[in-house]
């Protein structure tokens, strides 16, 4: 709906990693419809190569071997974190949010963010984290222009294994904020766009819970954007700023060893840059619901 009342008519495709449909399934109807442009959103505010990168280079690998696919003008939106619509569309849940606590301005904004590995920021290059901090930044410009003036940190949650992933972890900073004194805090997870397992439970259940045994009284959690209407216009928007820049992929002839050693310059130089259709990484429920915005 969104793009339609821009005057934008457009076919959408829905590619996910881990679940139906898959982004293979996606491309083969791509093929099929015969499109002649193509604009690539993934639905990361922040680039990661866990997240963006890694979609990405299914797309690559599936691209370079097909004709028609190597020849097809792509345009790709790496990350849209910093774009006017998502901020003001966080800052208006997040405002939302602590209006419903007695003392608003007591209250603390914890953004948990996903974490991802320290060896993809610190070896790799990724930019996930500064992309992060610039995140919250901003939507914490906006809200301190609306009067919010509200104490703030950001976290880093869902880590497994042995290694070390970016810091400081989410169930730390709660005991800590716990013990420090901290009686209300208003959790937003801020890398998610849709709900599912890490933050229906994993915030909402295992995390307040520790908040709650630390110390913590007063509980909150900002939903995901969801299809928020300005989310979703801006969205559009980005779709429709993309378009000029479409064109055919370029394909390094760089070993598989030098992808591996630099895979954020890697994936970059193949994808950046580089509609009348355009493909969403999203989940299922949530991809419903948005294409019944869009179109």
């Amino acid at each position: 709906m969104a793009l339609k009342g821009k005057g934008m008519l457009a076919n959408v495709y829905v590619g996910m990693r881990y679940w139906y449909p898959f982004t293979e399934e996606a491309i083969h109807q791509i093929k099929k419809d015969n499109i002649t442009k193509l604009v690539v959103l993934p639905l990361y505010p922040q680039f990661s190569i866990s997240t963006t990168g890694s979609s990405l280079r299914v797309l690559q690998s599936v691209f370079r071997e097909d004709a028609y696919l190597s020849r097809l003008p792509v345009a790709v939106i790496q990350s849209w974190y910093q774009r006017e619509g998502y901020v003001n569309s966080m800052a208006d849940l997040i405002e939302k949010e602590l209006q419903k606590f007695p003392k608003s301005e007591e209250v603390m904004i914890f953004f948990s963010a996903h974490g991802v590995p320290l060896s993809y920021v610190e070896d790799a290059g990724d930019p996930y984290k500064n992309q992060m901090e610039d995140c919250i930044y901003l939507i914490m410009k906006e809200l301190k222009a609306r009067g919010l003036d509200n104490e703030h940190t950001l976290a880093y949650q869902s880590r497994v294994g042995p290694v070390q992933w970016l810091k400081p972890y989410t169930d730390e900073v709660l005991v800590e904020l716990g013990q420090r004194g901290v009686k209300s805090l208003l959790a937003v997870p801020v890398s998610f766009v849709s709900e599912h397992i890490e933050t229906l439970e994993e915030i909402d259940m295992e995390y307040k819970d520790l908040a709650l045994e630390s110390g913590i009284e007063n509980w909150g959690r900002v939903p995901a954007l969801g299809c928020t209407s300005s989310f979703i216009t801006d969205l559009a928007d980005a779709v429709i700023e993309a378009l000029p820049s479409a064109k055919a992929m370029s394909f390094s002839s760089g070993t598989s060893e030098e992808v591996d050693r630099e895979p954020v310059r890697h994936a970059i130089k193949k994808f950046f840059g580089s509609i009348l259709a355009f493909v969403l990484l999203f989940s299922p429920g949530a991809f419903l619901a948005l294409r019944n915005h869009l179109f």
